[in-house]
């Protein structure tokens, strides 16, 4: 039985990625990181939203393309590959499969048409489900919302906030609502925007359905986690591609480096170590959409494999290109921060390995 990603995918896989390449050269994204071309950072975001991405998880009927969490991943892929500047796994997979599974139908249909005709941009804020700390304590009441919300993604073009407090319960607060502070958080991948959001007396409205909202919670979290990790993937591949191009054009000791039996070594290990990966990255997207009882154990396993394989090719590409592979002009950098913030998002490997020995009982 074959099993991998189908023509359609790889075509839409392929076009994000022939995108990125002609639009976001390294010197590009360097700009971008340092904030110095905003411009072009736009220029991506409504190019890559000319493409569809925005409209991959929305429903048909309302007016999106109406496609699979493989489909998301495959895109996710290639934005990692190209470490892409922009929104995706909040704005566009964990809040329409948080709407699909947590909204009411007055509020899914609302939401889900604004998000396809791109006049609703979501971030995300649902750190207090899985890491809730004492000074946040997020509560909803009489459709209002107080405390705050941690290292909340895709920020950059929102107009309203997701959050959720840490019984699972989710609301949505639109940007323009009084009573909202916003505070930047610093990371060191410069590609992407991150914020803490702190709430007095915000207005919110908050997600009805006759499902517990915890599952739609889960169910946007798992999916969120499958995203991180092809984005993981797809940066990893660039990283060791990169390794091996520089290993055949480094020379030393009138031989390229690649002749080497150490360095060898270290390439192939990245290479075999990255594989299989593919196939549980893959086999998790499925799992999301077409088994019930299996997809939040390899949502995690997924996320936490990919992690700690991403975390070995980051650090061995770097070694591969020697002092090189530490400098800015060369750029390796933002792909390694990329991974090691893609590593923490959504929970660290050591909390999603617990999360799934749980969900088994174990």
């Amino acid at each position: 039985m074959y099993f991998g990603l189908s023509e359609d995918q790889i075509f839409f896989q392929d076009n994000v990625k022939k995108f990125l390449e002609d639009n976001a050269p390294i010197d590009v994204i360097r700009k971008i990181a340092n904030e110095d071309d905003k411009t072009s950072k736009e220029d991506l975001h409504k190019g890559i939203i000319t493409l569809g991405i925005n409209n991959i998880l929305i429903p048909e009927e309302n007016g999106g393309l109406g496609l699979d969490l493989l489909f998301a991943t495959a895109v996710s892929q290639s934005l990692g590959e190209g470490i892409a500047t922009l929104p995706f796994t909040g704005s566009y997979v964990m809040a329409p499969i948080a709407i699909k599974y947590g909204a009411n139908e007055e509020q899914r249909n609302f939401y889900l048409n604004e998000m396809s005709n791109n006049n609703i941009n979501f971030s995300i804020g649902f750190s207090e489900f899985f890491g809730s700390r004492n000074e946040s304590e997020l509560s909803f009441s009489k459709n209002k919302v107080n405390g705050k919300t941690f290292f909340v993604m895709d920020f950059d073009y929102a107009t309203h906030i997701m959050v959720s407090n840490k019984d699972g319960q989710l609301g949505i607060v639109s940007l323009e609502s009084t009573g909202i502070e916003i505070v930047d958080l610093i990371t060191v991948d410069k590609t992407r925007v991150f914020k803490e959001i702190i709430f007095k007396n915000t207005g919110v409205d908050i997600l009805e359905n006759t499902l517990s909202s915890k599952e739609a919670v889960d169910n946007a979290i798992d999916a969120g986690r499958i995203v991180i990790a092809a984005d993981s993937l797809g940066a990893s591949k660039a990283m060791l591609d990169k390794a091996i191009e520089y290993s055949k054009e480094r020379k030393q000791f009138n031989r390229a480096i690649g002749s080497f039996q150490a360095v060898k070594h270290m390439c192939a290990e990245m290479a075999a170590e990255l594989e299989p990966c593919y196939s549980i990255l893959w086999h998790a997207a499925h799992s999301f959409d077409s088994n019930e009882k299996n997809k939040k154990i390899m949502a995690c396993h997924a996320k936490s494999h990919i992690s700690d394989i991403s975390k070995m090719i980051s650090k061995k590409a770097t070694e591969v290109h020697g002092g090189m592979g530490f400098t800015d002009l060369l750029g390796l950098h933002y792909w390694f921060k990329r991974i090691g913030v893609n590593r923490q998002m959504l929970g660290s490997p050591e909390i999603v390995r617990e999360e799934a020995a749980k969900s088994q009982g174990l």
